[in-house]
This record gives C-alpha cells, sequence and structure tokens, in this order.
C-alpha cells in the first residue's frame, strides 16, 4: 500500500488532449461452452489493447503497438486477472445470496478507469455492478462507497468492513494507472494522437402525429468525445440522444435527433462540434440532401443520355443501310429508303 500510495509519475509531458485507461471485468455464474466464465478487456482512449479470457487462460495482445512487451508482463497480466477471477467470482456468489438468487444465469461488472485531460487534470472511477444494472461505486474523495439501489447496501457495509479495499482502489487509480496510461500511450505514439473528422448527414423519419423527426447522423470520427446540438434559428433544442459508439474500424458514430413539425425541417440545423474541426460544422437538411430541383436536373441528364444513346444507334443504323443501298448490286430486298426518310435520317445525323 505504501508502495502504491507514493509512486509518482515521470515529468513527461502528456499528449494534447484527453487520454483514458479503462478496464471492464465480467464474471458469470454459468458459463456456457460459448461463455467465459470470467473476461476482462482493457481499453486505451476506447481501443482494446489486451484482453483475458478465463477459457484462453492467459493475457493476451489486442493491439499490434503491444508486442514489445515481454514475457514478463505477459505472466503478471495473466497472474494479476486469474486473481480478479477468483475474487469477482466471491463477490458474484455473495451478492447473488442478498438476491435470493441460488441458481440460473447471473453476473457481476466491475468497471474502473483514470484519465488525464488537456489542463493536466486528473480523475478516476471505480464501479461495481450486478446483472448489468449500477450496484456499487467508489467516492474517490470520501473513500465511501455509494450504494445504486437498496440490496446494495448490503455489500456497501460488507466493503466497508475492510477499509484497505477502497484505499487500495484510490492509491491505484492515483498512481499505477496513470502511470500505465502514459507508457501507453508513449508505445501507441501517433495512433492516439490522430483526428479523424465525422462525416455528417441529416435523415428524415414520419412521425405518428404528422410531424418529422430529423437525425443527424456524426459517422466515422476519432477521438471519441464530440457535441451534437439541434437549433431553431438561435436557440438551442431539446434533443433525443444516443451514445457514442464503435464503427467497428477504428472510429465512432453518434446521433442526435430533433422532432419538427410537419413543412418546418428547412428552418432547423445540427451543429457538430468535434477536436477535428477548425469550427463548429453547421448542417441543414438541404446541405446534407440534394434538393428537389437538383432532383429533376438531374433526372433530365439520365433522360438526355438515354434518349442520345437511342438516337444515336438509329442513326448508324441508318447510315449503314444508306450505305448498303449505294453499293453495286447492294439492293435492298425489303424496302428501299424513301427519299423523306433518307432526309430524316440526315437531319437527325
Amino acid at each position: 500500500m505504501a508502495e502504491l500510495a507514493h509512486l509518482k509519475l515521470e515529468k513527461k509531458p502528456w499528449p494534447a488532449r484527453t487520454h483514458s485507461l479503462h478496464y471492464y471485468y465480467l464474471a458469470l455464474s454459468e458459463p456456457g461452452p460459448s461463455l467465459p466464465k470470467f473476461l476482462a478487456v482493457g481499453y486505451v482512449d476506447d481501443q482494446p489493447f489486451i484482453r483475458f479470457d478465463s477459457r484462453v487462460g492467459k493475457a493476451e495482445p489486442q493491439a499490434p503497438w503491444m508486442t514489445p512487451m515481454d514475457a514478463q508482463y505477459w505472466e503478471t497480466e495473466t497472474k494479476k486477472q486469474e486473481k480478479w477471477a477468483e475474487v469477482q467470482q466471491v463477490e458474484m456468489w455473495t451478492v447473488m445470496g442478498y438476491h435470493n438468487h441460488s441458481s440460473g444465469m447471473h453476473s457481476t461488472q466491475r468497471m474502473f478507469g483514470c484519465e488525464i485531460q488537456e489542463d493536466g487534470r486528473y480523475r478516476g472511477f471505480w464501479q461495481f455492478g450486478y446483472d448489468g444494472q449500477d450496484h456499487l461505486s467508489l467516492d474517490l474523495e470520501t473513500l465511501s462507497w455509494v450504494s445504486a439501489e437498496p440490496v446494495a447496501t448490503r455489500t456497501k457495509h460488507w466493503w466497508e468492513t475492510e477499509r484497505c479495499y477502497a484505499e487500495y482502489d484510490k492509491a491505484y487509480l492515483e498512481g499505477p494507472c496513470l502511470a500505465s496510461l502514459h507508457r501507453y500511450l508513449e508505445l501507441g505514439g501517433q495512433r492516439f494522437s490522430r483526428r479523424e473528422p465525422p462525416t455528417v448527414r441529416i435523415t428524415k423519419h414520419s412521425a405518428k402525429d404528422g410531424g418529422t423527426t430529423l437525425r443527424c447522423w456524426a459517422l466515422g470520427f476519432y477521438p471519441h468525445d464530440i457535441l451534437l446540438s439541434w437549433w431553431l434559428g438561435e436557440k438551442e433544442l431539446d434533443s433525443e440522444y444516443v451514445e457514442t459508439r464503435p464503427s467497428g474500424d477504428g472510429t465512432y458514430q453518434t446521433w442526435a435527433a430533433v422532432w419538427v413539425p410537419a413543412g418546418e425541417k428547412a428552418q432547423y440545423t445540427c451543429h457538430v462540434q468535434h477536436s477535428s474541426l477548425n469550427r463548429t460544422l453547421t448542417v441543414s437538411w438541404e446541405s446534407s440532401h440534394p434538393g428537389l430541383i437538383a432532383m429533376v436536373i438531374s433526372l433530365i441528364l439520365v433522360l438526355l443520355v438515354v434518349v442520345g444513346g437511342v438516337i444515336l444507334t438509329k442513326c448508324i443504323q441508318a447510315r449503314n443501310k444508306e450505305s448498303y443501298e449505294q453499293a453495286p448490286g447492294g439492293e435492298d430486298p425489303h424496302n428501299s429508303q424513301s427519299p423523306a426518310r433518307a432526309g430524316a435520317t440526315q437531319l437527325i445525323c
């Protein structure tokens, strides 16, 4: 405990913008053939870099920049996760007893980590869940556990009988966690400094009351933090949001929606703020989609191309026939071209 509490960070500059190191642990009471008894995944800036699956029995890299880590590192991480698997199994069966759950599929989740912001400030969090619901969280100022439901007070009393649990968690978050984050950022290099701007588009969805729901999509952006808002003139509106989620290619996506009365969608704009943008991006329905006139023009152009192709084909066929008739012995057995038809052919071609 003393070693952890007095661990100091090296005096190296942090990369610009906010960075984070988070871990997520999952334990199951009745794992099946395709489910692990315990699973742990670590993330740097929401990108997975390490994973431990109880079915495999060892910690494994999830990012190419982790390859320089030596065998001792992976052995230490494996032992650490094996111990956490034992601890979380005990916690799960105890909490199941508090809920009067003697069997069935149940789970506990542990989420903890730290982040350092652009201004140099840092923060940490430590949370514990049961069956996907909040159960306890650690107040780092008071070193007390905050219960999220009535049954959780029993777990709270249990954990607070040993104050060293909270002291250890706080010492880890303010020491080794930040030091590890800095180390991983150095290993990852420019992968965590890149900025990719969002692609923004607006979709329209009919509402039952005759109005319209406009949904502003931000796609393919990095890093994770982004702000979407809907405006009517100079007034910001209440909007419906979805949590930012991975796109599967190392970028993120999200959306914000607003209800619009019938016939007024042209007056609404979506404002997008992201670190990759030099200014706030403002997008309206018209700028996100081609207007009716543009669609009509496009249709006319397509029709002209098709009609032009047909006329050109007829022209070639007519000229070939005319050449055939003018050749010696080349009289058309079906019907020779009349003077009127020949003139029309010349006019068209």
